[in-house]
């Protein structure tokens, strides 16, 4: 087994990650930084967010364990005094996981430039630099509504606890191979109208987003932006590929949700 160490550079992560380190080398594990079998994220979220982004190239290969050095993360089962204890899992790997959907992103620029693809763990956003955006969505290439507000949230079921949640979009189950787009702050009038709610799509269609104004966008993609390109449309679609956990004590979904903005006492 190869096992990489992807730690952020906060004085709590490297300290986990230099004992990860020292206890993988006892145990005659491979650290591989270059192509590993697992990748272990110290730090919270947004560390494993870019452990994903720089590692989705072999998705089909590695799996992900995710060891939290502040605030309770999604994604990360471990905790920073529990690294004996992951290292021992890791001695024992059978090579079982629990696989989670991804979002496909295509971008077509106006000015004619090879698209561009990407995946996303959480979520994508598209948005107006100032002022309102407006486009046209279609939904398996129908015209669906034309939108006007603040922007548009396209999530997977795990990122819909993210910034889909803050938005009013529903909390979906991962079992479910789905997107959801959620409304940010669209103007609903006599002259303009929207759906006004979010919108569950399954896997053998796809969003279509053609913004009116090709310049000034701001596309997300995760922790990535994409801006200063002019943007012709945004092509979502739940992708092929699926991202993987080492399922040693991989929480549940809905335990994660509970823990996440319940938070009940053990008693309760």
């Amino acid at each position: 087994m190869k096992v990489s160490i992807f730690g952020n550079n906060g004085p709590a992560s490297m300290k986990v990650s230099r004992a990860l380190r020292a206890g993988l080398e006892a145990a005659d594990i491979t650290i591989d930084s270059l192509d590993p079998d697992i990748v272990v994220t110290v730090g919270g979220d947004g560390t494993l967010l870019s452990a994903f982004h720089h590692y989705n190239d072999r998705l089909d290969r590695v799996r992900f364990v995710g060891i939290h050095t502040g605030h309770l993360g999604f994604y990360t089962d471990w905790r920073d005094y529990e690294v004996q204890e992951l290292i021992k899992s890791l001695i024992k790997d059978n090579g079982q996981s629990v696989s989670y959907p991804l979002l496909n992103i295509k971008v077509e620029y106006a000015d004619g430039t090879h698209p561009d693809e990407a995946l996303a763990l959480n979520e994508s956003t598209i948005k107006k630099v100032s002022g309102t955006m407006v486009a046209d969505v279609y939904i398996k290439d129908e015209l669906f509504e034309s939108f006007r507000g603040d922007g548009l949230c396209l999530s997977t079921p795990t990122g819909s606890t993210a910034y889909n949640k803050s938005v009013g979009g529903a909390v979906l189950s991962p079992h479910f191979d789905a997107v959801q787009m959620a409304e940010i702050a669209s103007i609903n009038n006599l002259v303009f109208r929207t759906l006004g709610s979010p919108l569950i799509i399954p896997a053998d269609e796809w969003v279509r987003i053609e913004p009116a104004a090709a310049s000034d966008n701001i596309l997300m993609c995760d922790q990535l932006a994409i801006e200063g390109r002019p943007i012709k449309a945004i092509t979502y679609q739940i992708a092929k590929q699926r991202i993987s956990f080492a399922e040693y004590r991989h929480t549940h979904f809905w335990q994660r949700v509970e823990s996440s903005f319940i938070g009940r006492d053990a008693d309760d």
